[in-house]
């Protein structure tokens, strides 16, 4: 070796040498483990860029220069928070007839600023299903670009739709010739619209296979899309790795979607015993929104909800309940899927009790919101449990949230791969 490459060498030796990445270590009274439900106490877990590397116990950290500490001794530590179905895009405050007037951009910049409020209530995963204009998907972007702070996002571009059905706009007159960006008529039509969703970065793909509560002049019970456009639908995004969601609150829609292959059924209403055994058969995952039905019906008229919409709300609700119990009885696969934007962002955690009222037991309602929702999105071996070798995406809150499950709407401290918020 010449005297020149002795030195580069040497020189990249103290370099790396000085390089070295930092170990984070989080200590706490306790952590969950959410596969049995055991509390291990006293917990050390150490983190290698953003990676839990190491779980111990009872044990004080070796702390090397430029090793971070956080010492959390009242709380209980779990996995962060998954929601499988919210739209960042929109604001229950702010009335429908307003949001139409909203320009692509202020729609990401309000998913920016709901994106950060739900990480900060401990969800450090999102599946955004639907938004116009690739908005959400931007804000993925950035998030991932670390321009700004929010959770990890799937997100789906604009939601495919039949010609005046749910995922149409037909709030406007018809001199207008509006039709919302998603509508795709016929089984090609439908593979376009997916190809193009993809094509611009979605990485799930939403359909609407029922009418649906906020839409106008569609019943929620009625079909949508027929079986050969459903099976489209499917059949081009899996060919291209994409998962698929579909809205299909009515019976019929809901066997078609599970028959078509879809991979979640969002909002499940009028579930049936043929549609729970189909369910079981294709290993079909159930996305139900239980909590925001309170806060339409409280909040809905004062925040210029229609009377067409909360009338739908209110003949869907007690059926939609009914149909979770049925569904969690059933052993059907279940995922946390809240439709935050019915409701404010950042109350996602307020579904969980609910969950528990209507047939979950606490263990249950944070596995469907953890190792359940990693399984629907096909990460389950990087995310949704605390473990070597996965995110460190870590939350904590006071007390035992197996025996108080509403202690998950008050989260202390958030962790998204590594980085505390």
């Amino acid at each position: 070796m010449n005297k020149l490459s002795l030195a580069i060498s040497l020189s990249l030796l103290c370099v790396s040498a000085f390089n070295t990445q930092a170990t984070t270590y989080i200590s706490a009274k306790a952590m969950l483990d959410v596969n049995n439900g055991k509390l291990i106490k006293a917990p050390l877990i150490q983190i290698d860029d953003g990676i839990i590397t190491k779980i111990t116990t009872e044990q004080a950290p070796k702390l090397q220069q430029g090793d971070e500490h956080i010492e959390l001794p009242e709380l209980t530590i779990l996995p962060g928070l998954m929601d499988m179905h919210v739209h960042l895009t929109s604001d229950p405050t702010v009335p429908r007839s307003e949001r139409i007037g909203q320009s692509v951009p202020r729609q990401a910049i309000k998913a920016a600023y709901f994106a950060k409020k739900t990480l900060k209530a401990g969800f450090t995963t999102l599946r955004n299903v639907g938004a116009g204009g690739y908005s959400v998907i931007a804000v993925r972007d950035g998030i991932n670009a670390g321009d700004i702070a929010g959770p990890r996002i799937w997100a789906a571009g604009p939601s495919l739709g039949v010609t005046g059905g749910h995922c149409d706009n037909n709030r406007l007159p018809p001199e207008m010739k509006y039709t919302a960006e998603g509508v795709a008529d016929g089984p090609w039509a439908a593979r376009t619209k997916v190809r193009e969703n993809i094509k611009y970065g979605a990485n799930v793909i939403k359909f609407c296979a029922t009418g649906g509560v906020f839409s106008k002049g569609t019943k929620v019970g009625i079909q949508q899309y027929s079986q050969d456009e459903m099976n489209a639908i499917v059949a081009e995004a899996h060919m291209r790795g994409v998962t698929v969601a579909a809205h299909a609150h009515g019976t019929s829609g809901i066997k078609a979607a599970i028959v078509a292959g879809v991979d979640s059924v969002e909002h499940v209403s009028y579930v049936d015993d043929e549609a729970i055994k189909l369910a079981k058969k294709h290993g079909t995952w159930f996305s139900m929104d239980i909590y925001n039905t309170e806060y339409t019906l409280t909040y809905g008229e004062e925040n210029g909800v229609a009377e067409e919409n909360l009338a739908k709300e209110r003949l869907v609700s007690k059926r939609q309940r009914e149909s979770f119990s049925r569904a969690v009885k059933a052993g059907v696969k279940m995922v946390f899927g809240t439709d935050a934007a019915i409701y404010p962002h950042g109350d996602n955690a307020k579904q969980f009790s609910r969950m528990v009222e209507f047939g979950m037991t606490p263990l249950q309602a944070i596995q469907s919101a953890t190792i359940n929702s990693a399984k629907l999105l096909k990460v389950d071996t990087q995310l949704g449990q605390l473990k070597p070798g996965f995110a460190a995406d870590i939350i904590a809150v006071k007390g035992n949230p197996l025996s108080d499950i509403s202690k998950l709407e008050n989260v202390k401290f958030v962790m998204k791969a590594g980085k505390a918020y």
